[in-house]
């Protein structure tokens, strides 16, 4: 629908009799003398000229005109169907799950075409669709909520159908997240709230690394519903060979137990112990009473030394995120307080805005060869630290005043990798504060530009180089703390965070001068479904990385099947996005050739397998009603289903929302003026031509 009007811009409406007497006017002068003309043909050569020139002149005074449009945008109607494992595995007697995703698609052809109705399915993320699949091996609730309210923003969504179980575990609280939805949620109750027989491992808490000769414990979390009067047995094994062995009384039908265990690290590398409870008859699923852990067995913990001349909390969030690893120990202390201090205990050294002063007495350590964290900030001294690094070069005119900026992660990146999901986080992470000036690069490799608002620069934020050997880094600003924060405020944990220090922390200790060629894995231990990348440095008789010779690998697990794959060429160095291998265990060999030289590289690594998903077999309705409740929608259960098409055609608050779009033109720019001033123009001179005036 569109609706046409004149308005006017810098000048008054007034004008508008003034162009009509300027008209009135000028015919007059013009046709007041020819008597030659007949009464009729002078009226009719008077009104046109007169039409003519009060048009043109109106078209000088510049009115515009305002076109208005109204369009309809039918409400939003989002159904969100959970296809994580435990809506197939514990379901109510008699519940098809397949065919309660046949008839929940039915809602589409049911609430006709006065509703946008999307479909969406969600374990770990959220996909396009609803599916029968049930194969998800982790629940994130709150994480699809947030995907449809990102995707649809600014949209009219009237409703929100949510069918889940209630079980999460991957995730913050769901209710908090519903609460940013500005529209009413119908939950839709799958599962069973009453609890039947079974066994289970429900949590294990230990540390994922241990040190060679120690003793280090676990505690168990030991279940069993429905199963009072008999004996739970509880048994460990490592690598097969069983080191704990226990029988445990029942004497409850909702019985918990937290089993404490001491271990023993006697054999370096990544140690798999299988944690199992024997089955009893009848029990609901033994599925869930099986859970492998891994450990790594380390002999030795890097030393990290952090050092800064004033507190601030970015020292304690570095420090955390650090000895997040266990492979780390973080040591952090004012310059004046440890006079003693040598660079070379330590694997890696963090200066955090160090003064003049300080850089002066740690002078003789800094030309060592440990490698170098240099943290800028507002008291920074630029000019000392363009002297004592060679990455970034920073010109400033005075003092340094400070911006705001945006961490930009660069694509190309090329030394070590992160997840995708840490990328990210990190584009949604809160600015940090840099020095502002003119930056250059003058070394290196930069894993983060600066972004200042919206606008995309050039400068360097965070980047890495090499010192005849040595490795350095360079952070331009300070604000770590409001990463920190952000982090667990939108996703309840650190994990981007602690992956960022635990890749930059490895790239900057690894030595380059006695290993030339290096391939290591991201991590360790990947999750079962996760991409497995792996990363590969080979440096030349100058120690300087190159990437000219191809790299392979063979990658070989426990059940004997082998993978070979070919390295791909980023930048100065090697990436493999093996892709989601199997669960187990893995050990590699990579060899590549530079010049006449053969060089090797072995390793390994495990897949660990995923049982969140059967971990818990009771649903969890109390969330859901909550989270309907403070929406003001309603929950429902699969029987109820075809109640939902009336309850939102009923819901006053789910309409059809009429946006109005304004636009304004000149009305010089509207083309039919211009033919009729002609055609009229046109007519008078052949009227006054028949009539001999010309």
């Amino acid at each position: 629908m569109l609706l046409f009007s004149i308005t006017w811009g810098a000048v008054s409406g007034w004008w508008v009799p003034v162009c009509l007497l300027l008209g009135l006017l000028y015919a007059w002068l013009l046709y007041r003398q020819p008597v030659s003309l007949g009464l009729k043909v002078r009226k009719a050569l008077f009104a046109a000229r007169a039409f003519v020139v009060a048009l043109i002149a109106f078209l000088l005074i510049s009115p515009l005109i305002q076109s208005v449009n109204y369009k309809p945008e039918k409400p939003l109607v989002l159904i969100a169907q959970d296809n994580s494992q435990s809506i197939n595995t514990f379901k109510q007697k008699g519940f098809d799950a397949k065919q309660f995703v046949t008839e929940l698609a039915k809602l589409k052809n049911q609430l006709g075409d006065q509703y946008d109705v999307r479909e969406f399915n969600f374990t770990r993320d959220i996909n396009e669709g609803l599916s029968t699949g049930f194969s998800g091996k982790q629940t994130d609730i709150s994480a699809a909520l947030r995907g449809l309210n990102d995707r649809f923003v600014n949209q009219n969504i009237g409703a929100v159908i949510l069918a889940t179980d209630g079980s999460y575990n991957q995730g913050s609280d769901p209710q908090y997240e519903a609460r940013n939805i500005k529209s009413n949620i119908y939950t839709i109750a799958l599962g069973d709230t009453i609890p039947r027989r079974d066994l289970l491992v429900g949590n294990i808490n230990y540390n994922k690394t241990a040190y060679l000769g120690n003793d280090f414990e676990i505690e168990v979390l030991a279940e069993a519903y429905q199963s009072k009067g008999e004996n739970m047995r509880l048994t460990v094994t490592e690598d097969g060979r069983q080191v704990f062995n226990q029988i445990i009384a029942v004497n409850s039908d909702a019985f918990k137990t937290v089993v404490p265990l001491k271990l023993s690290a006697d054999k370096k590398g990544i140690r798999k112990f299988s944690i199992h409870i024997a089955p009893v008859k009848n029990e609901l699923s033994v599925q869930n009473n099986d859970e492998t852990i891994y450990v790594e067995v380390l002999d030795v913990k890097q030393k990290i030394l952090v050092l800064y001349d004033s507190p601030h909390p970015d020292i304690t969030v570095i420090k955390q995120a650090i000895e997040a690893n266990k492979n780390y120990e973080v040591k952090a202390g004012l310059v004046t307080d440890l006079p003693g201090v040598k660079f070379s205990d330590y694997s890696l050294v963090i200066l955090y805005q160090l003064s003049p002063n300080s850089f002066g007495i740690l002078s003789n350590q800094l030309k060592g060869k440990t490698p170098l964290w240099f943290v800028a900030g507002g008291q920074t001294n630029i000019g000392v630290l363009n002297i004592q690094q060679k990455i970034i070069r920073l010109n400033i005119l005075g003092m340094a005043d400070m911006q705001e900026v945006f961490a930009q992660p660069v694509t190309d990146f090329a030394s070590f990798t992160f997840s995708d999901s840490t990328w990210t986080k990190i584009k949604q992470f809160p600015p940090l504060m840099a020095p502002y000036g003119n930056y250059s690069i003058l070394a290196g490799n930069v894993l983060f530009k600066q972004r200042i608002g919206s606008v995309p620069t050039s400068y360097p934020l965070f980047a890495f180089g090499n010192d005849n050997g040595k490795r350095e880094a360079v952070l331009m600003g300070e604000g770590l703390w409001r990463w920190q924060l952000a982090e667990f405020k939108m996703y309840g944990n650190h994990h981007a965070l602690e992956e960022l220090f635990s890749q930059s922390v490895q790239y900057l200790t690894a030595n380059a001068n006695s290993q030339r060629f290096r391939v290591y894995p991201a991590k360790n231990i990947f999750d079962e479904g996760e991409n497995v990348i792996l990363n590969a440095e080979l440096y030349n008789d100058a120690l300087e990385p190159v990437n000219t010779p191809d790299v392979r690998i063979n990658l070989k697990n426990t059940a004997g099947k082998n993978y070979s794959y070919l390295f791909s060429k980023n930048g100065t160095s090697y990436q493999l996005d093996a892709g989601a291998l199997p669960v187990g265990e893995y050990t590699y060999a990579a060899n590549t050739k530079l010049g006449d030289r053969l060089f090797n590289a072995s390793g390994q690594f495990t897949i660990k397998p995923l049982n969140l998903e059967l971990k818990q077999s009771a649903a969890n309705y109390q969330l859901l009603r909550n989270i309907a409740h403070q929406s003001g929608g309603k929950m429902l259960h699969p029987a109820e289903l075809d109640q939902l098409p009336d309850l939102i055609r009923k819901n006053e608050s789910i309409k059809t929302v009429v946006y109005e779009n304004k636009h304004y033109n000149d009305i010089i720019d509207v083309k039919w003026i211009f033919i009729l001033i002609l055609l009229l123009l046109t007519a008078e001179w052949f009227m006054r031509k028949r009539e001999g005036e010309i």
